[in-house]
């Protein structure tokens, strides 16, 4: 497994007139998560899609607890529990300032030669990162 935390202030920008997170923002902080993570083990998503592999998520869901508010500090809890091959399966639990737990989520991504746009098993260098950084409840920074 690979874990990371990652941590953000909800702007007011991604709120509504209750001053709740719009919901559909939520995707945009896993995303800030799944690159924190890649960052972690050793490679920017930059790097990544300079490497010509691009990952789109074909699978997003979430299951809201709580609300979250204008200017709280989240933390973001980001898993990966599987080897990928084909797809990369990431697990995301989100928590307020007080450790209650705000939502759950799940993304799935594939990957996706940028020359051909074919679906291709993780790339190597990719999986060697993974790999070296693969322990049961390692946390990456």
């Amino acid at each position: 497994m690979i874990h990371s935390t990652t941590s953000l202030r909800v702007r007011y920008a991604d709120t509504d007139p209750m001053k709740y997170v719009y919901y559909g923002n939520y995707a945009e902080y896993l995303e800030v998560a799944r690159v924190e993570l890649f960052r972690g083990i050793g490679m920017s998503y930059d790097e990544i899609e300079n490497r010509g592999i691009w990952l789109p998520v074909s699978e997003f869901i979430i299951r809201y607890l709580k609300p979250a508010r204008y200017d709280q500090i989240l933390t973001i809890e980001t898993y990966v529990k599987k080897i990928p091959g084909v797809r990369i399966e990431f697990e995301y639990e989100i928590f307020g300032e007080q450790g209650e737990r705000i939502s759950e989520a799940s993304t799935t991504l594939f990957f996706l030669d940028s020359s051909n746009n074919k679906i291709i098993k993780c790339p190597d260098f990719l999986m060697q990162l993974i790999q070296n950084n693969w322990q049961q409840d390692k946390l990456v920074p």
